[in-house]
């Protein structure tokens, strides 16, 4: 993945399904906000046409094999770029975005055994300036799916779950600018955790010229 050379800061929130990342991604946003920064919140997958393809066989309402989703993946992560992403960073805001690539490999590995061929699909997009990885049990993410699916088989679903963390934890270390964040805190310590990392990065970078309201 390729380093970005635009003024904005390009922030991902990642972490296991149950982890609380879109809520943690949304207050984010809002904190910058509220300090005056100028913020995009987006996610993944989008709202476009490809995104709704991708929920849809997520739901199983349509079958593709894995290969052909994750080409979905990274054609709606294009689009992305494209018309939301790189144009918010180059006016200087602050983009925070819930899921990116990371979750594309992290996922797409229970079900594509070529984990590198993820990775090479991935890398020439661009790199977030932050990666905040929220860190919640498997164990714990699987229960409260169970809370809000009752479908959910605990068992298999924690395994799975388990397999996906591994493979997060291995990007974290081959990644740069990846945090972890420990998510079974109050939501106050893991907010003001995660603005704390975003301000650092922030003021490394002397040639950043972030926008204000």
């Amino acid at each position: 993945m390729l380093r970005h050379d635009h003024p904005g800061l390009f922030i991902a929130v990642e972490g296991l399904d149950g982890s609380g990342s879109s809520s943690h991604a949304a207050l984010l946003a809002n904190m910058l906000e509220r300090e005056g920064y100028r913020v995009l919140l987006t996610k993944e997958p989008t709202n476009s046409l490809i995104g709704g393809l991708i929920r849809s066989r997520l739901t199983g309402e349509w079958q593709a094999d894995a290969a052909t989703l994750q080409l979905l993946f990274t054609s709606d992560r294009a689009h992305h770029l494209t018309h939301d992403i790189l144009p918010a960073l180059e006016a200087g805001k602050v983009v925070v975005t819930d899921r990116y690539a990371f979750s594309s490999v992290a996922y797409g590995s229970l079900e594509v055994p070529d984990q590198e061929w993820l990775i090479q699909l991935n890398s020439r997009f661009i790199l977030p300036d932050v990666t905040l990885l929220i860190d919640v049990r498997p164990k714990i993410c699987a229960l409260r799916l169970k809370e809000k699916h009752y479908e959910v088989e605990l068992y298999s679903e924690e395994q799975k779950l388990t397999k996906v963390w591994q493979t997060y934890t291995a990007l974290s270390g081959r990644y740069p600018a990846v945090h972890q964040v420990k998510g079974e805190r109050p939501e106050l310590e893991i907010i003001t955790e995660m603005r704390e990392i975003a301000k650092a990065a922030m003021s490394k970078s002397s040639t950043r010229e972030l926008a204000h309201e």
